[in-house]
């Protein structure tokens, strides 16, 4: 009960505030706190205040006879609008990205490093805080994962002239090196897949013709990594211009689809390798096929009471069936891997959101969502050692040492194979040059755009150089190329953005930035380089718990991807569909269209890159994406393709449709300002030229209604459609809407006599009796007669 008066006092001074009409619209209309803030200052900026010694409360103030005009509180001078040209901007982004040509050689590589150079301090302080420490841990497993793969995969296809360890001393090597000087380091390095293909191809070729395959390399490499070096001295990657958000959304949504189709795929062969039995009570048989089967000893021999010994050992055959002889099950070795690879996935896009949670304070919470995936990596690996299933574990290589021994870590330059070779080797090194160029410098694009907010910029040709210098080195050394790895990068920023703290109940937290540091990157690469000596605890955790983790980076990939958000869109209702800015500005239709070219061009990416026999032209075809999206023009226009296919952020351009849209609302609003007279009438200039006069004293809003031209229209309508008699329920309206009338008239009629107002009403001049029942000159016998809807449309202009 003590805290009724406080409230009072609150309730009071809200009152007032929404009493007044300029905070009353900006209370509507605001979208924040800072907003109504906003609108409280204006409010008592523009208030009167007695002292308490000044006035005597008992006395009553008089409202003024006439209500004074806001117009000067809502249009205030404000300092003009400066038009942004849209171009001009596009320009000087280009610009301070470096993508633009300077006309010397290496121009846009020293404007790179003159750019980072006054970062490069912040770089590494910035990157102490608990979230560092969080991201390094959850892309550290997301890295090793994809590169022990890799290197599996490469040495099944090389005979194991580079495999796994490999592939680590790969990471370690690059990833500090990239971290350290790159112009990008959010950017992870890593392995792809047509490298491996390119890879796979050229063992072929030099098995094919007796070559050392990594003799060749060697020169491949060599060319490839100085043709970097011209593309960075002539500024090529200013030609990264071209590369617009058709391109490259749908190179991370094919990556990011890539991802997921992977995770479930490797689980599923986790089936494969250890099988569940099923249909455990149906008859299963299990016999013998032996390598030369004659028609005598079909005849004679029993091949279902054959063991599986006798078969391979008597009969050189192998046995066939469902049986236990033929087939051997491993109980609950799948199943546990589908709970550990869903649970991961699970519980890591649950803790993730978890900062938006009501429980626990803030703090808690933003711990809770940095750590989301380690807590599930921990806590399913925790429950596979509780359970002691033997599920398909990490294997990491034991020795430091190169997996064939046939091979050291320097390469010789020919090993047995022709001169010449080093000049052949100029032709698969220009195919290099631009898979490893696309790859790098579209991944770059996708890291440094302007959604992300990020403050100390990119550098695309700084880059490309170290990017062309770490081919060098491991040719050399007879390691894989690393490139800039799509899904790794996106996750690695978006497990660094920073938002705003909620400090109002059902404040959404506001995108501030992303914490942009060197000491994640390097910290990642240089554990990558000592998992070899962690092996024992490395060996620990289920492969099902990391296949989970590849499933989360996919999916989480895609969020804030237009092309998704707009796939999305083509199964939702009208009614249902987001307020996007694209939405408001394009036909639905035209949206449709271009997303159908998005998704016939994500087609034809999938399918090449699912043959082994064109994965290679993969790269090609991402040079052929950026001209179809030229084509575009013939079918869409200028302004519907800056939109849907525009570089800037959603933010930025939503911002500058608000203030064009308020410039274009202040113009209208101007041309048709009142303009009040000596006379206490109003003047208000129309669109047509004519001019409509306003009395300044109150207006009765029913009857100024009853009087204008389109209700006359209406009532006269109605009286030649208007039957005989009325029905008992439009009397009773018509009753209780004049009832209405003579409330509000003797209500106006006791504010004269106090002095409040001054006005003449019109229309219900008076009150007659006709019939018993009380009716005004406003609501006449006809009135009465009419239909139903002209009642009710009568009752809503007495109820306003």
């Amino acid at each position: 009960m003590g805290g009724l008066p406080r409230y009072h006092e609150i309730g009071r001074a809200m009152a007032t505030l929404l009493s007044d009409e300029v905070f009353h619209d900006v209370a509507y209309k605001a979208k924040n706190r800072s907003h109504l803030l906003a609108g409280v200052d204006e409010f008592l900026d523009a208030v009167t205040v007695l002292p308490p010694g000044e006035w005597d409360p008992a006395i009553r103030i008089e409202p003024p006879a006439a209500i004074p005009s806001q117009h000067t509180r809502k249009h205030k001078k404000t300092e003009p609008i400066v038009v942004i040209d849209e171009e001009e901007e596009e320009r000087k982004m280009r610009e301070d990205a470096g993508l633009t040509r300077t006309g010397r050689l290496f121009g846009g590589f020293l404007n790179d490093i003159k750019r980072k150079k006054p970062w490069y301090l912040s770089d590494f302080k910035d990157g102490f805080s608990i979230q560092s420490i969080a991201s390094f841990i959850f892309i550290y497993f997301a890295c090793l994962t994809p590169i022990i793969t890799f290197g599996g995969l490469l040495g099944e296809a090389t005979e194991n002239r580079i495999a796994a360890l490999e592939s680590l001393v790969a990471g370690l090597i690059c990833g500090v090196a990239y971290g350290f000087f790159s112009g990008q380091p959010l950017t992870i390095l890593g392995s792809t897949g047509p490298v491996l293909v390119f890879e796979t191809i050229l063992y072929d070729f030099c098995k094919t013709i007796e070559w050392d395959y990594l003799s060749f390399r060697l020169w491949i490499g060599l060319w490839a990594g100085l043709i970097l070096l011209i593309l960075v001295a002539i500024d090529a990657s200013a030609m990264v211009c071209y590369i617009t958000r058709f391109t490259e959304e749908n190179f991370a949504t094919l990556i990011a689809f890539i991802f997921i189709y992977k995770a479930v795929e490797k689980v599923l062969k986790i089936g494969h390798k250890y099988p569940m039995e099923t249909l455990v009570d149906g008859p299963k048989f299990c016999e013998c096929v032996p390598l030369n089967e004659t028609e005598e000893m079909s005849n004679s021999t029993d091949w279902t009471s054959i063991s599986g010994e006798d078969c391979t050992r008597l009969y050189n055959g192998t046995m066939v069936g469902d049986g236990p002889e033929c087939a051997h099950y491993y109980a609950d070795v799948f199943l546990l891997s589908l709970i550990l690879f869903f649970g991961t996935f699970v519980i890591s896009i649950y803790l993730k959101d978890f900062k938006t949670a009501t429980f626990f304070p803030s703090k808690v919470r933003q711990f809770i969502s940095d750590f989301a995936v380690i807590i599930a990596i921990v806590a399913m690996s925790g429950m596979d050692f509780a359970l002691g299933i033997h599920t398909p574990k990490l294997d990491v290589p034991g020795q430091f040492k190169p997996t064939w021994e046939g091979r050291g870590w320097v390469i010789p330059p020919f090993s047995g194979n022709p001169w010449w070779s080093s000049i052949v080797a100029l032709v698969p090194a220009l195919l290099a040059c631009i898979l490893l160029f696309m790859d790098q410098q579209i991944t770059a694009v996708i890291i440094n755009r302007k959604e992300h907010k990020l403050k100390k910029g990119g550098g695309y040709h700084l880059d490309l150089f170290i990017l062309s210098v770490l081919i060098i080195v491991n040719s050399v050394m007879g390691l894989p190329w690393f490139v800039a790895a799509t899904v790794l990068s996106i996750n690695h920023v978006n497990s660094l953005k920073l938002e705003s703290e909620c400090a109002a109940p059902g404040e959404k937290p506001q995108f501030l930035g992303v914490r942009e540091n060197r000491l994640t990157h390097i910290a990642i690469f240089i554990f990558i380089g000592l998992s070899v000596v962690m092996t024992p605890i490395l060996r620990k955790i289920p492969m099902a718990v990391l296949f989970g983790v590849f499933l989360y980076m996919g999916i989480a990939a895609l969020k804030g991807i237009q092309f998704f958000d707009r796939i999305l869109i083509m199964f939702m209702p009208v009614k249902y569909q987001p307020d996007y800015t694209f939405l408001r500005q394009v036909p639905l239709k035209k949206v449709h269209l271009f997303t159908a070219i998005q998704l016939t061009c994500l087609a034809v990416l999938w399918i090449i890159k699912s043959f082994k026999q064109t994965s290679i032209l993969f790269p090609l075809m991402l040079v052929v994406m950026v001209g179809v999206r030229k084509s575009l023009d013939w079918i869409f226009t200028q302004r519907e393709l800056k939109i849907l296919d525009d570089t800037l952020p959603e933010f930025s351009r939503k911002k500058r449709m608000e203030i064009e849209v308020d410039e274009e609302d202040e113009d209208e609003e101007g041309k048709k300002e009142p303009l009040p007279t000596s006379e206490g009438i109003m003047t208000i200039p129309l669109a047509n030229g004519n001019v409509m006069k306003v009395p300044l004293n109150p207006i009765n809003i029913s009857e100024e209604v009853n009087k204008s031209g389109v209700w006359m229209d209406i009532n006269k309508d109605q009286e030649k459609k208007a039957p005989n008699s009325p029905t008992k329920n439009n009397e009773e309206r018509s009753r209780n809407s004049c009832k209405r009338c003579r409330r509000r008239k003797k209500s106006r009629a006791n504010d004269e006599v106090n002095g409040v107002a001054n006005g003449v009403t019109h229309g219900h001049a008076s009150d007659v009796e006709m019939n018993g029942s009380p009716m005004c000159m406003g609501h006449s016998e006809i009135d009465s007669d009419t239909k139903e809807s002209t009642l009710e449309i009568e009752n809503e202009s007495c109820r306003l």
